[in-house]
């Protein structure tokens, strides 16, 4: 019930605000620095034309993402109002009934905007990468870990690390925790599991350290613990890799790894999606995961309490990550905006009014042409659980 009545503040409130005015301007003064922010919100389906919310006292799945990430932009607002910090934020709707996404970006006053941030799909990426090249300014992608198939554009970067890069990452990481360690890497057939080892034969053939050791094991759909355990060593910690995005995937092998953790000590090294697994839950029980994610929020950060306890008193509930990555978007670049004006796009990769996680913005080149395809966020927090609870952060 919490869960609801939180969602449901949050909706009014967005309704409420965008009937009111779709912009935000931080001061009083007259400014040109504009921040458009593009978000999946589905104000039109939630409610009536007479103004009544749809679903009574439940809340669509479909529309949670987009308002938790839009609370955490209220929020960064909020903090940019109070520093002073002069700028004017318009926020779409990506999910108007009113204009399909293609014509939202035909709207004249986008032109005079001087960055987009957006919670995108692969086709809205790649739409706001090509507009964003046309006007120059910079267009920050705050959640697709994907190129969407962007080339020779210095005006694109991705915060959410793309799969190639997680996968160099994760390789690094074993070479500097597990470097004398027998690796097994366990995959399944599939488009997406053949570029995932592609991604580690590269990191091998390109390493300048000692290449890692790891025994690839391709495993059929209704594999048994019998036939991972054929690949460890009772003596030993195995290192073990799942090589697979597939959630469903890795929740097996975690769940069959942990049948024969009184035998085989395993230290389980998952994929960005694990993220989304509650590893306190008693099938994962005995063994240890750790897995790559470009976000951190440190609750004992002064950010992170201030917005966990803005949430408590006002929603009785705890805000989400996307909640917290709505809020440093907004915030990290608002304040790299002011600070440059015209001239953000030059300082993308600066690493100040970071309030909650590192980033490592950094171009990635094209190998044949040499010129920037996009920018990528780098950095890489590595999070150890056990149990559900969280031993480390790398």
């Amino acid at each position: 019930m919490k869960f609801i009545v939180l969602f449901l503040g949050i909706i009014l409130h967005v309704r409420t605000s965008f009937s009111q005015v779709d912009s935000t301007r931080l001061s009083d003064s007259v400014t040109t620095q504009q921040i458009a922010v593009f978000i999946p919100l589905y104000l039109d389906s939630a409610f009536d034309k007479k103004e009544n919310y749809r679903y009574a006292k439940q809340m669509p799945k479909y529309m949670q993402t987009g308002l938790e990430f839009w609370e955490g932009v209220q929020l960064a607002i909020d903090s940019l109002n109070s520093e002073g910090v002069k700028l004017e934020v318009h926020v779409y709707d990506t999910r108007s009934g009113q204009k399909k996404f293609d014509q939202l970006l035909q709207e004249p006053e986008l032109k005079d905007m001087n960055l987009f941030i957006g919670h995108v799909t692969v086709n809205e990426a790649a739409s706001l990468a090509r507009l964003a090249a046309e006007i120059q300014v910079p267009f920050i992608n705050a959640n697709l870990p994907n190129d969407a198939g962007v080339t020779n554009n210095p005006y694109y970067v991705i915060l959410n690390t793309t799969l190639g890069m997680h996968s160099t990452g994760i390789y690094k990481f074993l070479q500097k925790n597990f470097a004398l360690s027998q690796i097994v890497l366990f995959t399944r057939k599939g488009q997406q599991e053949d570029r995932l080892r592609s991604y580690f034969t590269s990191a091998e053939k390109t390493t300048a350290s000692v290449p890692l050791k790891i025994k690839t094991v391709t495993l059929d759909n209704n594999f048994t613990p019998a036939q991972l355990t054929k690949h460890l060593d009772m003596n030993i910690t195995n290192v073990c890799i799942v090589g697979s995005l597939d959630i469903n995937f890795g929740q097996n092998i975690c769940q069959q790894l942990s049948s024969v953790s009184e035998s085989y000590a395993t230290t389980l090294i998952g994929m960005p999606t694990w993220e989304l697994v509650d590893f306190a839950k008693p099938m994962y029980k005995g063994i240890e995961v750790i897995y790559p994610s470009p976000f951190y929020a440190n609750p004992n950060d002064k950010a992170v309490i201030s917005i966990t306890d803005y949430f408590k008193n006002k929603y009785f509930s705890k805000p989400t990550e996307t909640v917290f990555r709505g809020f440093e978007t907004v915030y990290h670049f608002g304040r790299l905006l002011d600070l440059h004006k015209d001239s953000i796009d030059t300082a993308i990769g600066e690493k100040k009014f970071l309030p909650i996680t590192d980033l490592d913005i950094q171009p990635v080149i094209n190998k044949t042409s040499n010129a920037t395809d996009y920018f990528e966020n780098r950095k890489l927090y590595f999070i150890k659980k056990e149990d559900g609870v969280i031993k480390a952060v790398y």
